[in-house]
């Protein structure tokens, strides 16, 4: 101690600020290499040692006492901007506590700290303290674990260290630690693969690398790779992937850190394409630089997940015993140890490769297999090399691969066991090319792999009793539909041709066929595949953004799906696929559509013509029947009805119809405006009806109102009457206000009402705050307009990121230009919207209104505007 310098505050807040500087700016000119980060967090980590090492000596503690690195610093490797932790491990029958030289000296040792730029995390204890607090709390356990002597009494630190060993129970650590680890999984979504990762707690993440390595310790079993691999745990090979992949997450943490300037462990989207230009990396036409350091990460991450997997395996069986546990064979090729699927020979696969595809049939088919064990899990990960071209055209495997499709249950868990473990990548080529793909659409959540495994999973749950409550129509047409493999093949190759350029709805199309043929599919089965993957993004549309009460939609799309077959697989993957796609995408209005959509073509290739006046009549008596069981009098509905033409009616259903009838029968000439709202009766939300004086500005005062009170508008409905009047039906989602509905309702048909009766101009939209996700990967605008097939009316298509206030500004501009609003489609993909608007009005003729009209729209919709 007596060797370091005597510095003062000010001089020592210098030093270490410098020093750090230097070291950071070092780092920041160096080549983006894994022995550059690695040499940067171990010379932070002695340029902190030697400040704390230096106030120490300074501090006047008593000479018994010592000073230790605990948790992520105890490693002696230091992040740019990572916690400092500190132990101050006094001797016993000292009490930190009592006021006195030694608490003074405690406070102005960390007061110091904190002065010269150093932000610790400190504990006071002594060693028994210590003991006592860590028996019952496993973060202590595991913080007490890494401590690293820094100055003080190593006497002390050596008693320390042994003792926290010795009271260790091996067993409940790893138990404790496998817990934690599955509840942090889970919060992160249970993938490696989030767009937006975090690259220390993420599954494939820093730390599962830290709890094998603690586990491990804690087990006395080794703390290095190269110690575990000395042991048995895992093979050379492994230990070298293990530094490897370690050290590729630590440059890119490391990175991370110095381009925030903060602690930042999340690749967030605002950082990643600067942290992408760190590393040298440039976009293309093709790529983005974010993604070329996102796919670099998501392969590190997975080969963490696999190896993570074979060593926490490896570590249980040692800790608990059980690696002597009893075999029964399943097969010549297979045991069942212990519920987990074991390899008779750790050269199976080196002797005969087909066992690699049949390894996951036998994993669906044997009873009470729960998971690979590591020697499988080993075996498959140095089997990669043999998943090569004379493997993927062999016909055994290819008869295997389509009999794992074709088995009863358990695709869900065996392909995402095949993706975790690269066979499936190496085995499908074209899926080798999107894991780890991201996606830049606003709709996606999940890179292409993944999304694709959620929508095999989603196809597969219609097809289980048990989901049969979440999508009981989807269950239903899934209970009479035949070899439901095809739409598991279509699944996986609906989103394939993702990231190639051009149509990849077409480009798979092409993949499935070239697969079909090659798997030797039957005929009608491979016709279907094909057109389910070119037309996977056609039901939406014709639900979403067509007009359904118009006979020639229907009439077109049933021509195009030709068949009840084609029509029930393309409903069923649809559903999948979206929901597939993000928490915030479906709803219970998209559901309706859909299945409203099906309905109609159902009907129609039945044989059924629809014929409008028909229906309408069915619906009109249909709503008689409603008003009469609300005691309405015949004929009350006559009033309003006569008013309305026949498009009215052919887009409201029974229910509706009846539900505007008994809100205004009394009101059908009434000078001021009616706003009615129920609870929807298609999910969640509200449905509100809007009967006033027609005007050019209402659609935008409405939409006004609710833009400012938090309202999303799902759906709009407009009608005007022949007598002048506006009669408009919204779906909305309500804001998540602590209220009961009716409260909702009684204060959305109070403050709209107000909102109509207000005089003067329309306010400003106001510009919503954008997500990080619009700012980062802003979406071009689009605008179409063009004459229906009729050319009396006009079709308005916007496309354009999702923002608080969107509807609002484009129906000011409407309402600026007195065009007339028709029908409106209101349809949010994600962060992303695809609104469609039926118009028509003078303006609309001239062509140098129009582009003005267009400019004026594209102005609204601007993200920077």
């Amino acid at each position: 101690m007596s060797d370091l310098p005597v510095l003062g505050v000010a001089e020592l807040r210098q030093h270490f600020k410098s020093g750090k500087q230097s070291l950071l700016e070092a780092f920041r000119a160096a080549e983006p290499t894994v022995a550059a980060a690695s040499r940067l967090m171990r010379q932070l980590a002695g340029h902190v040692d030697r400040t704390l090492a230096m106030l120490w000596s300074q501090a006047g503690l008593p000479p018994g006492a010592a000073l230790l690195a605990v948790g992520g610093y105890g490693r002696g490797e230091l992040f740019p901007y990572s916690d400092i932790d500190v132990l101050l491990l006094l001797p016993e029958g000292l009490d930190a506590y009592q006021p006195g030289p030694l608490k003074s000296a405690i406070e102005g040792f960390i007061t110091a700290c904190w002065d010269v730029g150093l932000e610790i995390g400190s504990s006071v204890r002594t060693l028994e303290e210590c003991l006592s607090e860590a028996a019952g709390d496993i973060t202590i356990q595991t913080s007490l674990l890494e401590a690293r002597c820094l100055a003080g009494e190593r006497s002390l630190f050596k008693r320390f260290e042994q003792q926290i060993l010795q009271a260790l129970d091996a067993r409940a650590f790893l138990r404790a630690k496998q817990l934690e680890a599955r509840q942090r999984h889970i919060k992160y979504d249970d993938t490696p693969y989030a767009l937006e990762p975090n690259c220390k707690e993420s599954p494939g993440g820093l730390r599962d690398l830290q709890v094998l390595i603690w586990v491990a310790r804690a087990a006395g079993l080794g703390k290095t790779w190269p110690q575990l691999a000395a042991k048995g745990l895992i093979t050379p090979f492994e230990s070298r992937q293990l530094q490897r992949n370690e050290g590729v997450l630590k440059l890119i943490r490391a990175r991370l850190h110095v381009v925030a300037g903060r602690r930042e462990d999340r690749l967030v989207f605002d950082l990643q394409t600067a942290v992408a230009q760190s590393f040298g990396y440039e976009g293309s036409k093709g790529q983005r630089a974010s993604e070329v350091l996102m796919r670099r990460y998501y392969w590190a991450a997975k080969a963490v997940t696999q190896l993570h997997q074979i060593l926490m395996l490896n570590l249980e069986e040692r800790i608990n015993g059980s690696q002597d546990a009893a075999m029964h064979p399943i097969n010549d090729r297979f045991l069942d140890r212990g519920g987990m699927l074991e390899v008779a020979s750790d050269d199976l696969y080196q002797r005969d490769p087909h066992a690699i595809l049949e390894t996951f049939l036998v994993y669906q088919q044997a009873p009470g297999i729960k998971g690979l064990s590591a020697r499988t899990l080993r075996a498959l990960y140095n089997a990669r090399g043999l998943m090569d071209g004379k493997f993927r055209s062999d016909p055994v495997n290819r008869q295997t691969f389509i009999r794992i499709l074709q088995e009863g249950k358990g695709q869900t868990h065996a392909f995402r066991l095949m993706n975790q473990t690269s066979v499936l990548g190496r085995y499908l080529w074209v899926f080798r090319a999107i894991v780890g793909q991201m996606q830049h659409d606003l709709f996606h959540v999940y890179t292409v792999d993944q999304h694709i495994l959620m929508v095999l999973r989603n196809v597969r749950r219609f097809f289980i009793p048990e989901h049969a409550h979440e999508y009981p129509f989807c269950s239903q047409l899934a209970a009479q539909f035949e070899r439901p493999y095809v739409l598991y093949v279509a699944a996986l190759f609906h989103d394939v041709a993702k990231g190639r350029g051009g149509d990849h709805s077409e480009l798979g199309g092409e993949e499935v066929r070239r697969f079909c043929r090659a798997h030797k599919l039957p005929k009608a089965d491979a016709e279907l595949v094909a057109f389910l993957v070119q037309q996977h993004l056609t039901l939406s549309r014709v639900a979403q953004k067509e007009d359904l009460s118009d006979p020639e939609v229907v009439e077109a799309f049933a021509t195009l799906v030709g068949d009840e077959r084609h029509l029930t697989a393309l409903y069923l993957l649809t559903v999948a696929d979206i929901r597939g796609t993000s928490p915030k995408v479906w709803n219970a209005w998209k559901g309706k559509l859909l299945e409203d959509c099906y309905r109609l073509t159902l009907r129609r290739l039945g044989g059924t013509q629809i014929n409008r006046e028909a229906e309408i009549e069915a619906r009109k008596q249909e709503a008689r029947q409603d008003l009469a069981l609300h005691s309405q009098l015949p004929g009350t509905e006559e009033p309003l009805w006569k008013t309305l033409d026949v498009s009215y009616f052919a887009r409201q259903e029974a229910g509706e119809l009846a539900w505007h009838a008994r809100a205004l029968w009394r009101y059908v000439q009434t000078p001021e405006p009616v706003v009615r709202a129920r609870p929807s009766p298609v999910g969640e939300g509200l449905q509100v009806l809007v009967y006033s004086p027609d005007r050019a500005d209402l659609f935008a005062r409405i939409c006004g109102y609710f833009d400012g009170a938090g309202f999303n508008i799902l759906d709009a409905k407009v009608h005007t009457t022949r007598t002048g009047y506006a009669l408009d039906t919204f779906q909305v989602i309500a804001p998540d206000l602590d209220m009961h509905h009716r409260d909702l309702v009684s204060l959305v048909e109070t403050r709209l009402l107000a909102a109509l009766m207000a005089e003067g101009p329309l306010p400003e939209p106001r510009r919503g705050r954008l997500s990080r996700r619009v700012k980062s990967f802003p979406y071009t605008p689009r605008i179409s307009l063009r004459p229906d097939e009729r050319a009396q009316r006009w079709l308005l298509s916007i496309s354009t990121s999702d923002r608080a206030g969107l509807l609002y500004a484009i129906a000011r501009v409407l309402a600026r230009h007195h065009i007339n609003l028709q029908l409106a489609k209101i349809s949010t993909l994600g962060e992303r919207v695809e609104d469609t608007f039926l118009i028509d009005g003078p303006a609309l003729q001239q062509n140098k209104l129009q582009l003005q009209i267009e400019g004026e729209l594209l102005d609204a919709i601007s993200i920077s505007g």
